[in-house]
């Protein structure tokens, strides 16, 4: 039941969730570590050669939320795999848990570009992929995510931060980034703080990167995730209108990218 609300308020046509969208759970190892993604794709809509997208979880790990964002993206003729940082079976239960987890990718990035790139190498593994257009899409922690994948310098078109952390912990790494960034942001949220966002648009500007930020008035962090309630109040909080203006946002971006 609530794999149905959830597909319900994201938009997900049970129809396409059920029939046309196909899935595969793909185990994949770091060392001796064992992940387990996911992965979403329309064979009637998906080409030779065309477009992969990865997806980067939030701090609750690879969740029935990213599997329905790929779902989405499959819809929209990607291919799209959802990697697992954590790794298999660790799928935090508490905030606390999650935290702990998140963090420790947050003070070590060097490990969370090795799994981010792992989980690159997943997508572009899968048949029909283009090496030469690939994306990335984070919500949250993973939002955090994508933006680190294109610190690592990873051969990607563009990157889609959604609510995703704005710090700029390494400036230098800037430098590294060869692709386009896209981050949608909650006007009101209230854990990026201005110095973080400012430090940020600095290191891109700084390493001539080509950005841009949309902001959504009213909307708090997790403004994109239906389990997060909408209680402001609390700082995270689903907001629709800003939901459907970033997904919007972030299909023109990929065409925009995919066409050079």
């Amino acid at each position: 039941m609530r794999w149905m609300l959830l597909a319900a308020v994201l938009g997900v046509g049970m129809s396409s969730v059920n029939a046309e969208i196909r899935t595969e759970v793909v185990e994949y190892r770091d060392g001796d570590v064992t992940l387990e993604g996911y992965v979403a794709w329309d064979p009637e809509k998906t080409t030779a050669s065309a477009p992969g997208i990865l997806v980067v979880h939030q701090w609750m790990g690879l969740t029935d939320y990213e599997k329905l964002r790929c779902r989405q993206l499959a819809e929209l003729g990607y291919t799209a795999f959802a990697l697992d940082i954590y790794g298999k079976g660790i799928r935090p239960g508490t905030p606390q848990e999650a935290a702990k987890q998140a963090g420790i990718y947050k003070t070590d990035r060097k490990l969370y570009r090795q799994r981010l790139n792992l989980g690159l190498s997943q997508l572009k593994s899968r048949p029909g992929v283009s090496a030469n257009q690939l994306g990335a899409v984070g919500y949250c922690f993973g939002g955090t995510g994508v933006l680190e994948l294109a610190r690592s310098g990873a051969k990607v078109s563009g990157v889609v931060s959604f609510h995703g952390g704005l710090d700029s912990p390494e400036p230098e790494a800037g430098k590294n980034i060869k692709c386009s960034i896209l981050v949608c942001h909650g006007a009101d949220d209230p854990f990026i703080p201005v110095k973080d966002i400012e430090a940020f648009q600095s290191e891109l500007n700084n390493a001539k990167v080509d950005w841009q930020m949309d902001i959504y008035s009213g909307a708090v962090h997790s403004f994109t995730q239906p389990m997060a309630g909408n209680d402001n109040s609390k700082g995270a909080a689903y907001n629709e209108k800003a939901d459907k203006r970033s997904w919007t946002a972030m299909k023109s971006f990929f065409e925009e990218v995919f066409s050079k």
